[in-house]
């Protein structure tokens, strides 16, 4: 889902700066790496979906707004995650950017959850996120700091029942954001959880978010209008930017009002 804006803010603090995003293959992730790209840092992004990674990629060069490098990864393989990691490293310098994105937000009952689903479910909506900010620390430090944003969402807060384990992981996101922003703010890495309300990508419109749903949901926002990717990948350069080098342990929720 390609979006772009001609009005959207530049950050010259991001630009040939080495930047990891995990799931940039499609939705919010896609979004972020042309948005990445397009501010001038080196962007590389893993993700299962190699058909529609490649088509960025080649997308991305096409259009000559930088350059974007794909790793083919399954993130509940943790080696895989940290050799991507590494590879990353060797391309394109230290990564001093992390955007914690990948996420599976398929529905399922609380009654049908056994312990392989859970742990399935935990393995790709929570751990990733820990094991790639600890992969990433000492390049950040050698970099002199960094930026880690990790992916919360809203669906927690909303008291949603359809998916109850991806609600756990998501809420012990924020847990996860505070306590590395203590441990690592001495080093000037920084860690903050962006929070995205329901965004209309392919993947909800195709599944979830029939057209009354989608009125349903904007009625109940502040501002009565879609939440597209873009919305999101904006706020992910500024918590990656120089501009908010002192904003740090925060939750920053971009769902025009839902919540």
């Amino acid at each position: 889902m390609t979006q772009s804006s001609d009005t959207s803010a530049c950050y010259p603090s991001l630009n040939n700066r080495s930047v990891f995003i995990t799931g940039g293959g499609t939705g919010i992730g896609e979004v972020m790496v042309e948005r990445f790209c397009a501010q001038g840092a080196r962007v590389c992004f893993v993700d299962v979906n190699v058909d529609k990674s490649q088509a960025l990629v080649e997308r991305i060069a096409q259009a000559g707004k930088g350059q974007a490098t794909f790793i083919e990864c399954d993130l509940r393989d943790l080696k895989a995650l940290k050799g991507a990691i590494s590879e990353a490293a060797k391309l394109h310098g230290d990564i001093s950017v992390l955007i914690n994105n990948a996420a599976d937000d398929t529905r399922h009952e609380f009654e049908e959850v056994d312990e392989e689903y859970w742990n399935d479910r935990i393995n790709v909506n929570l751990r990733p996120s820990f094991f790639a900010a600890q992969a990433v620390v000492e390049q950040m430090r050698r970099c002199g700091g960094g930026s880690i944003v990790n992916m919360g969402s809203v669906s927690w807060r909303q008291k949603q029942t359809c998916m109850p384990v991806y609600t756990t992981a998501k809420a012990a996101i924020d847990g996860l954001t505070r306590t590395l922003a203590a441990k690592l703010g001495p080093e000037h890495i920084r860690v903050n959880t962006l929070v995205p309300g329901w965004v209309m990508t392919e993947r909800q419109m195709t599944r979830w978010a029939g057209p009354e749903i989608v009125q349903e949901v904007q009625q109940a926002q502040c501002i009565h209008e879609t939440l597209l990717p873009i919305d999101i990948a904006n706020a992910a350069l500024f918590l990656a930017a120089d501009d908010s080098k002192m904003m740090t342990a925060q939750t920053l929720i971009i769902d025009a009002g839902w919540v």
